[in-house]
């Protein structure tokens, strides 16, 4: 019953994308496994090379070796579609998107500030020889409005979707303290809000535009309701994180499907901006204002001051990929705890889908009830009149 996500003349089967999830949690396994579903399968860029043996040597080498062998690693998997999650923060920004584009990265998401320089190369190489769809992504409508401007007037082009990220995903949130307890900015507002801001655009332009949303997102029942919003896809991270083929480390897993809903809290990451994560340990003591020194092999964010940083936020993510968990936590999207077992990809699309179809069929009758039966079409009657015989 779905129908299909068209980004320009990329078509995918599914509209469901696989949210990008650092450091090390998405990776060519879980990439390469939703893509061979009909979805898009995202890898995440941020520190992509402390995977790698020596990285400390040369991190940001090791970025661009790691970016580029899980691209290859995922495309020799699956014919499917495959994406990057790259956040605009990173130092390396520019050297990670290159690589995606060269090695053909069907989409690019921009998350984690505001794209609003792009690369020389891109420019110069124009964005009509770029097989690479570029999605920023957004937790306002303003924030979209700006973007969509700012690449119509300085690039005389436009981004090729967009994706909107509520206050109820995980890892680093676009969002303050404030506003995550505001009750008004729910994905429902935002995702209304931001769809009419796109509409301007596609009528500009002459072309769709598709908007995915994400941040929440669990079921296939709040796909359906979220996709009544006019959304053309949705973005899910949390509920690919139990499965067997998510390149996260088994206790990394174990973290959401033994958490409870009161373990799901909120940090002040070093680079800051608020984080979802589940609580453990680790955070109770860098919430008590205990530090974790480190030795910093290079500064990977931006933002980041790491001679004031209390910890390493991507050695932290890190050793949670690897199972340390009693050195870590693990980045968790609202409705982490609703994990109960592990289970396949596969398995997690046919959950969808069939939450899905029982949606709609369920919303469906509910219309069919509030609207009445139809009415009764009596038969004609036969007449006797003109030249009947």
């Amino acid at each position: 019953m779905m129908n299909p996500l068209i980004i320009g003349d990329l078509k995918v089967p599914l509209p469901i994308v696989q949210g990008g999830m650092g450091v090390g949690i998405s990776l060519s396994g879980l990439a390469s496994a939703v893509a061979r579903e009909g979805g898009i399968g995202v890898i995440s860029a941020a520190c992509i090379g402390m995977s790698m043996e020596g990285y400390e040597r040369n991190l940001r080498q090791a970025n661009r070796e790691g970016l580029r062998n899980e691209l290859r690693k995922a495309r020799s998997l699956t014919k499917g579609v495959l994406g990057v999650n790259l956040m605009v923060a990173l130092t390396d920004y520019d050297d990670l998107l290159k690589i995606s584009i060269e090695e053909e990265a069907d989409v690019v998401f921009l998350s984690a500030g505001m794209p609003l320089k792009l690369p020389e190369f891109v420019l110069d190489t124009g964005f009509r020889n770029i097989k690479t769809k570029f999605i920023p992504k957004v937790s306002s409508a303003k924030a979209a409005r700006i973007i969509f401007q700012y690449w119509q007037l300085r690039f005389g082009h436009i981004p090729d979707a967009v994706a909107v990220e509520g206050p109820l995903a995980g890892g680093h949130l676009g969002f303050s303290r404030q506003e995550l307890n505001d009750k008004s900015k729910t994905l429902e507002q935002i995702t209304k809000e931001i769809v009419e801001v796109v509409k301007s655009f596609e009528t500009t332009h002459h072309r769709k535009i598709p908007v995915i949303a994400g941040g929440g997102i669990y079921t296939g029942a709040d796909i359906y309701r979220i996709m009544r919003m006019g959304v053309q896809a949705v973005k899910m991270g949390t509920r690919f994180v139990t499965t067997y083929e998510c390149d996260a480390s088994e206790a990394f897993k174990m973290s959401y499907i033994n958490s409870r809903e009161e373990d799901i809290t909120i940090i002040d990451s070093p680079v800051g901006l608020p984080g979802r994560v589940i609580r453990n340990d680790f955070v109770d003591q860098i919430n008590k204002g205990e530090t974790k020194p480190f030795t910093c092999p290079w500064k990977c964010l931006k933002p980041c001051d790491y001679e004031q940083a209390p910890y390493c936020i991507a050695l932290a993510l890190l050793n949670s990929a690897r199972g340390k968990m009693d050195e870590s936590f693990a980045f968790a999207g609202a409705n982490a705890y609703r994990a109960t077992k592990l289970q396949s990809v596969k398995e997690v699309f046919s959950e969808l889908l069939a939450g899905y179809a029982q949606e709609h069929e369920l919303q469906e009758g509910l219309i069919k009830a509030r609207n009445g039966p139809p009415p009764v079409q009596l038969p004609v009657s036969l007449s006797c009149s003109g030249n009947a015989l």
